[in-house]
């Protein structure tokens, strides 16, 4: 990121998310050192997929949203977050729109080495 163009106005995202409309496309709205935060709106299932690198972080904003792993599931609303360890398999899940926040070391796949039509496009800031 240019830091000679450094603004000192809070990120807000609701004014964030107001900006796009397409899903599971996450957006990069701030980066902490090598962790890039990006906003998402989801629905549906996702894929069966693992980051064996890294943990991920889902914070959810409005929604609820069902994480699925092979032996169970964790249900988040609004103002939750789980952290999904490094190499554990898991599949999102919204039956209505969820807007979240990932936290994720940048270069993350959303869908892991899965891969698929499902995989967006990178550092796409907004």
């Amino acid at each position: 990121m240019d830091t000679s163009r450094r603004s000192y106005a809070p990120i807000n995202f609701a004014d964030k998310l107001a900006q796009f409309a397409d899903q599971w496309q996450p957006r990069v709205i701030a980066e902490l050192n090598d962790y890039q935060f990006k906003i998402v709106r989801i629905e549906g299932d996702f894929i069966w997929h693992d980051h064996p690198e890294t943990d991920e972080a889902f914070i959810v904003l409005d929604g609820t949203l069902r994480i699925d792993f092979r032996d169970g599931s964790v249900t988040l609303g609004p103002g939750e977050m789980y952290v999904v360890p490094k190499g554990v398999e898991h599949k999102p899940y919204a039956a209505d729109e969820v807007k979240m926040l990932l936290i994720e070391p940048r270069g993350t796949l959303n869908t892991g080495h899965a891969g698929g039509e499902r995989t967006a496009r990178q550092d796409i800031w907004i």
